[in-house]
């Protein structure tokens, strides 16, 4: 997955914001409130924060927006600042947002770091926030997709709810006074989260084994949970995911099977895209197959609850139809 680390201009701009910073007591719009402050990489983990702590803390989440495509961000000086100012960082890790590390190793935070690829029971690859490979020279860029494993671990509800509560955990350490309230909130949220795996059991009774078509792999955990089979090829959505021309030969393969009659559904990734993903849409459409859009940040008047039960609900209605 293409990504890109936080560019030198930022980086400069960000340093000299830091020594004004450093020479008058605080970088502007950064007093020291007393308040706990959170930076996450992306608003779906800025928002579990806000359910479990509301606003005993200030969360700052660093790309917000559908608008925003997480494959080519770079980070600016601003986020450069609310890195070396927070208390508690969430990144997604696995190679899906190395610019965090980017600012966390320019910044020099003494931030706790969650990761919250490390809360997948498929998870295998030790500690995804590496100092030693910063220590070594290894730049952000250097951080890419960890191969054979799924980074889309927010459609994973199960380490969702785990990370809720070592949220929690951490937020308690930082705000003793406000531990049994984030302990609370926590406990309740992750057994909302619990629900979902219910409904994706309750799909799998229904169509397990039915075949859908992933033009990029971020609904792996919900397709794995719903007990539906991915055939596409995984070159086409290899490619996809890393920005690249589908091979002639595999996107011939893919329409084959679009043309076949098995598939069922179609899921797509709705801020990224190119022309052989058009023409799988295009496909699909001709052949009467429904296609499903998942997004890599929350749609905006969304809880991760609600935006995780419309998914699975579209999930359901499409193989339904």
């Amino acid at each position: 997955m293409p990504s890109h680390r936080l560019s030198a201009a930022a980086l400069a701009a960000a340093s000299a914001l830091l020594l004004a910073g450093c020479a008058s007591g605080e970088a502007e719009g950064t007093e020291d409130d007393g308040r706990i402050d959170v930076v996450a990489s992306t608003n779906v983990y800025g928002q579990l924060v806000e359910d479990i702590a509301g606003d005993l803390v200030d969360v700052t989440s660093i790309i917000t927006s559908n608008a925003q495509d997480p494959h080519s961000f770079e980070a600016s000086a601003q986020d450069q600042l609310a890195v070396a100012d927070a208390d508690l960082i969430i990144e997604n890790g696995g190679g899906y947002d190395p610019f965090i590390d980017g600012l966390i190793e320019s910044s020099g935070t003494g931030a706790t770091v969650l990761t919250a690829v490390e809360f997948s029971s498929e998870w295998t690859g030790g500690s995804a926030h590496d100092d030693s490979a910063h220590d070594e020279g290894e730049d952000a860029d250097e951080h890419e997709h960890v191969e054979g494993f799924n980074e889309h671990v927010w459609y994973d509800p199960h380490a969702m709810s785990d990370l809720v509560v070592a949220v929690a955990s951490e937020l308690s350490l930082l705000s003793p006074d406000d531990a049994d309230a984030f302990t609370s909130a926590a406990d309740a949220l992750a057994a909302e989260i619990a629900t979902l795996e219910a409904s994706l059991a309750e799909i799998e009774a229904a169509h397990a084994g039915e075949d859908v078509f992933v033009t990029e792999p971020i609904p792996y955990y919900l397709i794995k949970g719903a007990g539906l089979t991915d055939v596409t090829p995984p070159a086409f959505s290899e490619a996809v995911e890393e920005g690249l021309d589908v091979a002639p030969a595999i996107l011939l393969e893919s329409i084959k099977l679009l043309e076949g009659g098995d598939v069922r559904v179609v899921f797509i990734n709705a801020q990224t895209g190119g022309a052989e993903t058009t023409q799988v849409i295009d496909e699909a459409s001709a052949n009467g197959i429904p296609v499903v859009e998942f997004a890599e940040t929350l749609p905006e008047g969304q809880t991760y609850l609600s935006w995780m039960q419309d998914n699975i609900a579209a999930i359901q209605d499409a193989l339904e139809e």
